[in-house]
């Protein structure tokens, strides 16, 4: 497969100039290169095209718990880098003042090439997405305001935002599209079973997992579709209502019937470091969700056909093609995008 060429996205070797050090550096564009094995960007590039100090101020943004109520709850509290941006082994999230939410943390990887976001669909551009755990008063409870004043006192913040945008502005347009920037970087696109895809060095699979991959083709795809591993649709896939919490899912943003108890498709990479598994976090390990799809979905009006056909419930999996399938999945695990410097905090 030939790559197609956005902008390029290898990062190019000036991080040199700190925001500590001359106010007369000049900020320098983002390279951007969608993979030979991905689909084309959703996200448009030219309405914020990602350049060094724009992706540098929203990585201090992303990691900054002054923004939040408490001082401490940035968004990488609960997006960790090496649980692949997800809260592992947290069922819910946990926000400000030891609040505990009510979906487990997703992943934050290929954002890019999505056009809703969130398990709802509740915020339809990656720029603005972040307004909705930042003014959530369980997750971060911030307030815009008070987060430029502190931004406005900063002289680190005062050099990125002068340099990364052309009116220079500290406000929360340009705090937004910093933390997009950073988002569209964060991508993973180099496991071993990229490798395999794009015929690269390192791309061996065992003959279970490319059984395993044949399998998930057979069973899985559907849903979880081209090399990012979702379609990016919303779908009920059986689980029990939680009385606790009677999540209504897409519903709660669209008000439509037919969209009760439907959740957006995740991406499966890296899902070998992402447990727990599901919207609540029920399901804590590969085997449970493979029970779960073979022989747990319950049936309600809204339950996806491909879980209810002629009168069947599940998708039929037996125990090889279930440990076939989870030995496929662990091949989608990137090494290098869970301990990239670019994207950590230290």
């Amino acid at each position: 497969m030939k790559a197609k060429y956005i902008i390029l996205l290898i990062f190019p070797l000036l991080w040199s100039c700190s925001a500590d050090e001359s106010e007369d550096y000049q900020d320098v564009p983002l390279n951007f290169q969608v993979p030979a094995n991905f689909p084309p960007l959703a996200y448009d590039l030219m309405n914020n095209p990602p350049t060094e100090k724009g992706f540098e101020l929203g990585k201090k943004l992303f990691y900054d718990g002054r923004l939040a109520s408490d001082g401490i709850v940035s968004c990488g509290f609960c997006h960790i880098q090496e649980d692949a941006f997800t809260h592992h082994g947290h069922t819910l999230s946990h926000g400000v003042d030891d609040a505990i939410g009510t979906r487990n943390t997703p992943p934050i990887q290929n954002l890019a090439y999505q056009t809703t976001f969130m398990y709802d669909g509740a915020a339809s551009h990656l720029d603005l997405q972040p307004i909705i755990p930042f003014t959530s008063p369980i997750e971060m409870n911030g307030d815009f305001a008070k987060a430029i004043a502190m931004m406005k006192g900063d002289p680190v913040y005062q050099k990125l935002f002068k340099v990364a945008f052309t009116d220079g502005q500290i406000n929360s347009e340009n705090m937004l599209k910093a933390l997009g920037q950073f988002m569209v970087m964060v991508t993973s696109s180099n496991s071993r079973f990229d490798k395999y895809r794009r015929n690269e060095s390192g791309g061996t699979l065992t003959q279970d997992e490319k059984d395993g991959y044949a399998i998930f083709n057979q069973k899985c795809s559907s849903c979880h579709a081209t090399d990012l591993f979702t379609d990016n649709s919303f779908r009920n896939n059986g689980l029990s209502i939680d009385p606790a919490y009677n999540d209504i899912g897409r519903f709660r943003v669209t008000e439509l019937p037919q969209d009760k108890y439907k959740f957006k498709v995740p991406s499966l990479r890296n899902i070998e470091k992402t447990a727990p598994y599901m919207h609540d976090g029920r399901l804590f390990t590969l085997e449970a969700v493979m029970d779960h799809y073979n022989s747990g979905a319950v049936n309600s009006a809204t339950l996806d056909p491909i879980l209810n056909k002629n009168g069947s419930l599940g998708i039929p999996l037996t125990a090889t093609e279930k440990s076939k399938i989870i030995a496929f999945l662990k091949t989608l695990t990137d090494t290098q995008y869970l301990t990239d410097k670019r994207f950590s905090e230290y």
